[in-house]
């Protein structure tokens, strides 16, 4: 048990300041209410779907806090690429010659790193950005990330079996939640507009998770599909 502690130890010295200020954000511990925890709600464009061989252009997020989403406490990051897709053009709409800023993958991660800490993050069909930033990281010879993290979908399901107006088997895209929650599409397809409908549809969803006492993350994470 002790030589596990003194490795463990051992390779988080060894990873650069930047992850180990990163992960020094996780000795505190979270709040259990909800209206107390920092959410970060993100999302991620990429150049296509294969975790190996794609890579992500932009990544945008917001935070969410007390019910509350904190416009001016934003993330926007575009990223240098050497592989283009122009399949994916038609959705993203991020071209190869863009004129707005770009910084390397690592640096991106970086700013990202900084700019999560401990928060608990939220996506809409989390699994794929996650494990995109995950396949980044790993290039970077960095762990993956720690962070607790929400699907917004997986949310959304479990608020219409209370109605009984689900599907079970139906993967519900971001569209067309926005569309059953009216929320205006403008800026769809670009991470920091994804990042703030789903923020928007991480509130509704909050208030239409009905109990007694007050949310906590806990019963959160207690939902399932």
């Amino acid at each position: 048990m002790i030589g596990k502690w003194f490795k463990k130890n051992k390779v988080q010295e060894d990873l650069p300041n930047y992850w180990q200020n990163y992960s020094k954000s996780f000795e505190e511990k979270l709040p259990e209410e909800i209206t107390r925890i920092r959410f970060i709600v993100f999302d991620t464009e990429t150049t296509g779907f294969d975790f190996k061989q794609d890579r992500i252009l932009s990544i945008g997020a917001v935070r969410v806090e007390n019910r509350s989403i904190e416009i001016n406490d934003n993330f926007e990051v575009f990223l240098e690429q050497t592989k283009f897709n122009p399949e994916t053009v038609k959705i993203h709409g991020i071209i190869q010659n863009e004129k707005f800023e770009k910084i390397s993958e690592l640096e991106a991660l970086k700013k990202f790193l900084n700019y999560i800490q401990n928060s608990v993050l939220v996506a809409h069909h989390a699994g794929f950005d996650l494990k995109m930033i995950n396949k980044a990281l790993s290039r970077h010879a960095l762990p993956k990330l720690k962070n607790k993290v929400l699907d917004t979908a997986v949310l959304y399901k479990s608020t219409r079996i209370i109605t009984n107006l689900i599907d079970r088997e139906k993967v519900y895209s971001l569209d067309e939640i926005a569309e059953a929650y009216n929320i205006d599409l403008t800026d769809r397809h670009t991470a920091s507009g994804d990042a703030y409908i789903t923020a928007i549809i991480f509130l509704k969803l909050l208030g239409r998770i009905k109990q007694k006492k007050p949310l906590t993350l806990r019963d959160l994470f207690k939902i399932k599909n």
